[in-house]
């Protein structure tokens, strides 16, 4: 991804990617049963099929990646990684910025592809929150396989960077649209913390007198 990404040549919607991915996904299908699933330390939450399993951790413990059950080699499974990819800016330093981190990862992904290739990039909310979405599609270079990968970059309330990211081979895009959408549709952060006005507060400790 070693080319500058222009936002104002490529097509942009202030959509919400729920809605986005739920258009791509007709007719529409029953409910399926779900897990939940919830990150202790970069806070996000949300549902995947149950039917799925978690294969691991990544981006050292803020980001976990779920997959149904495949019959190839682990290395081309498709998946979907819900993970925080950057941390909030810290002191004086700046906001990364949703721009500056698909470049990055855009321009990490052409590194390791042939025949790279930009289908889709699109604006609009996940959860209310400012969000991306960069569909592309590359040949692996080791393996030789063609890849696509659909991810949403989400922008946190302090500025931390979040993504919701399918890869798959092109022809399981349409078949795994309905969990990614649902990933998506599910995915929040945990509100502020609002007191209860109607509250007792707690009595006092009493404090022990001294005895004489």
């Amino acid at each position: 991804m070693g080319f500058s990404l222009r936002p104002w040549l490529l097509p942009v919607l202030l959509l919400s990617f729920v809605a986005i991915m739920a258009g791509q996904t007709a007719p529409a299908q029953k409910l399926v049963p779900a897990k939940r699933y919830c990150q202790p330390d970069a806070g996000f939450c949300f549902k995947y099929p149950a039917a799925w399993t978690i294969l691991g951790e990544v981006f050292d413990g803020n980001g976990v990646v779920v997959a149904p059950a495949q019959k190839q080699e682990r290395a081309l499974w498709d998946t979907i990684t819900v993970a925080r990819i950057a941390p909030p800016p810290q002191g004086d330093e700046e906001p990364i910025g949703l721009d500056a981190v698909i470049a990055q990862a855009a321009a990490t992904l052409r590194e390791g592809g042939q025949t790279f290739e930009t289908l889709e990039r699109q604006q609009g909310t996940v959860d209310r929150k400012p969000a991306q979405m960069l569909k592309v599609r590359y040949h692996e270079k080791p393996s030789g396989h063609e890849w696509i990968e659909k991810i949403v970059f989400i922008d946190g309330p302090d500025n931390e960077i979040y993504s919701v990211a399918l890869k798959c081979s092109p022809q399981d895009l349409a078949r795994l649209g309905p969990a990614l959408a649902g990933v998506l549709s599910s995915w929040t952060l945990p509100g502020p913390v609002v007191p209860d006005e109607n509250a007792k507060p707690s009595a006092p400790s009493a404090k022990a007198t001294p005895s004489h």
